[in-house]
């Protein structure tokens, strides 16, 4: 029966292209806006990565210099400072992000009222819908120097500080508000990576456990935390591999005051191309671009390896 089947496959296997697609012809025209988008906003940009070798000013054309974009970008101390900030920032971020995720899973698991469960985890999640420009301006709002500044008059009240404080024109309170902002809209999202994990904990471990004299804290730490500790590097590993992509956070809870010492690679790039006006060259904002690119790749392949030693198998 087993080679029946088998031999069946391989037949389907073989038939012909022209044939499956006239079989299946449905999914493969569902396909096309897929391919099309991909295509045209995913590969047909990359035949501008021949720019990154270019000198082009608003006003004129393209002329070659080779690596001089890229001998630029590193003399950049704005450069510099922007990779530092993508590498910190995006790190930071993620072990704060997936530390208290981990927290909060475990404080709902060990919920008894299973309706309180459920309103605390929707109420913890919402933040995650809410559009960065959104977040940026509710933020706004309350650390406001202002009489409106909620943070601001309430420590004034309980006589912690003596004046308003602009805490997103600071550049030291800018950072901390900024992963204390991430904290409270990702955290929550992030929690039902681990709710899923913990639900799938076998509860006869648990039984287990209790009739061996363990109490909820011992139950914790020698089933709960073991049974997350994979999915803990799985999560850390594949978001590891997106922290070059770090831009709508940082560019709309920017400010004048703050901007040069907040950027990251992504902001940098569209202050040098938006911002520059007739001297802004799309050469050396290609080159920044490949760069980053490259730096992404690396932490994939990176990223991979480790995913494969760890899971078993790869992120791609």
């Amino acid at each position: 029966m087993a080679s029946v089947v088998s031999n069946g496959a391989l037949r389907h296997e073989k038939k012909p292209l022209g044939m499956r697609m006239r079989k299946y012809w449905g999914f493969y025209l569902m396909f096309i806006p897929v391919l099309a988008f991909v295509a045209v906003f995913h590969y047909a940009p990359m035949f501008g990565i021949r720019y990154a070798f270019y000198s082009w000013k608003v006003v004129g054309d393209p002329k070659w210099v080779g690596l001089a974009n890229f001998e630029k970008l590193f003399k950049q101390s704005q450069f510099s400072v922007a990779f530092a900030n993508t590498i910190v920032f995006s790190v930071v971020k993620l072990l704060l992000n997936t530390g208290l995720a981990v927290v909060i899973s475990l404080l709902l698991n060990e919920m008894i009222s299973l309706k309180f469960k459920k309103v605390s985890q929707t109420v913890i999640y919402l933040p995650h819908f809410m559009s960065w420009v959104v977040t940026a301006s509710v933020f706004s709002l309350i650390l406001s120097p202002s009489e409106s500044g909620l943070v601001n008059q309430a420590l004034i009240k309980l006589g912690l500080i003596d004046e308003p404080v602009y805490y997103l024109a600071d550049k030291g309170w800018w950072r901390v508000w900024y992963y204390i902002i991430n904290v409270w809209r990702e955290t929550g999202w992030q929690t039902i990576i681990f709710m899923a994990m913990l639900t799938s904990i076998d509860p006869g471990i648990y039984e287990a456990a209790s009739i061996d004299g363990a109490g909820r804290w011992k139950k914790m730490w020698y089933v709960t935390f073991p049974a997350l500790g994979n999915t803990i590097i799985t999560v850390l590993i594949l978001n590891l591999a997106k922290i070059m992509n770090l831009f709508e956070s940082v560019f709309v809870l920017q400010n004048d005051s703050v901007k040069r010492a907040t950027n990251v690679l992504q902001t940098y790039v569209y202050y040098q191309t938006f911002n520059s006006g007739a001297s802004a060259d799309y050469g050396y904002t290609t080159a920044i671009g490949l760069f980053r690119s490259l730096v992404g790749l690396a932490l994939m392949l990176i990223c991979n390896y480790a995913s494969k030693k760890v899971r078993g198998r790869g992120i791609v």
